[in-house]
C-alpha cells in the first residue's frame, strides 16, 4: 500500500493538476449551492424555479452528481439565486 499523501481527494483521484483544481472548484461552488438550498429550506421544484434549471437537475446537485456540471453551469445558477461567485487565485503549493 502506498504511504503517498494528497492534498486533497481530487488531487488523489483526479488524472492531472489541472483536472483537479476543476473538480475543487465545482466542488466548492455545488456545496454553496446545497448550503443555499438548507438555509432557505427550498424543496427542489423551488430551487429549480430560481436556479433556471429543472427539478433532476437539483437532485443531481443534491445526490453530488460533480461530473454533470460544468463551472459555467454553476456560475450561472449561482447568480440565478443571487449570489456572488469570487475567485481567489494562488501559487500552487
Amino acid at each position: 500500500m502506498s504511504e503517498e499523501r494528497f492534498p486533497s481527494v481530487w488531487d488523489a483521484i483526479s488524472e492531472t493538476p489541472a483536472e483537479a483544481e476543476n473538480m475543487k472548484l465545482r466542488a466548492s461552488l455545488m456545496r454553496a449551492l446545497k448550503d443555499h438550498i438548507e438555509r432557505e429550506s427550498l424543496s427542489q421544484l423551488q430551487a429549480a424555479k430560481l436556479f433556471g434549471v429543472t427539478q433532476p437537475r437539483v437532485s443531481d446537485l443534491v445526490r453530488g452528481k460533480i461530473d454533470v456540471f460544468s463551472l459555467d453551469t454553476l456560475v450561472n445558477m449561482l447568480a440565478a439565486a443571487g449570489l456572488h461567485v469570487e475567485v481567489q487565485v494562488a501559487k500552487a503549493a
